[in-house]
């Protein structure tokens, strides 16, 4: 016949695995997760940036060769490089990069869905890049901007 088990054992088995998974539950909400989440350093010249306007104009969505002006967008750090399309047309447009982009600080480069008439989308860019994009529903829509550091 087997010794009966102490109840005592199970309970400190118990107590020790609920404070482990106290102590995973405080490491990850105390250091991983603020670290995980938190953004580069970026100086306040850049984050404070001027605007840099691009239009859809009006007769966008006709294959003429006519959609966002300028077409060949240059945005300076530091000065111009929070940029805005405005869509002046009376279609909805999108602003979708050729190829994903992310930004160290401000995340992927593309318009939340379409930009309605009137409406605009704006992308604050925080180091140098070049960018071609276009509009979604409309692939003949094509642009480029480049992002360039100041050279003062």
């Amino acid at each position: 016949m087997s010794p009966p088990q102490s109840s005592h054992a199970y309970g400190i088995g118990l107590v020790t695995l609920v404070v482990a998974a106290c102590a995973v539950v405080v490491f990850y909400q105390s250091y991983y997760l603020p670290e995980s989440l938190a953004r580069p350093s970026v100086s306040h010249e850049i984050l404070e940036a001027g605007f840099l306007n691009i239009t859809i104009l009006p007769g966008a969505l006709d294959d003429n060769n006519i959609d966002y002006s300028p077409k060949a967008a240059k945005a300076i750090l530091g000065t111009d490089n929070r940029v805005a399309w405005f869509n002046n047309d009376s279609t909805a447009h999108t602003v979708t990069p050729d190829h994903r982009y992310i930004d160290k600080y401000s995340g992927e480069f593309r318009s939340p869905g379409v930009i309605m008439p009137g409406e605009s989308y704006e992308f604050l860019f925080t180091e140098k890049t070049e960018q071609a994009y276009h509009c979604e529903p409309h692939p003949w829509m094509r642009a480029v901007i480049s992002v360039e550091p100041n050279r003062y």
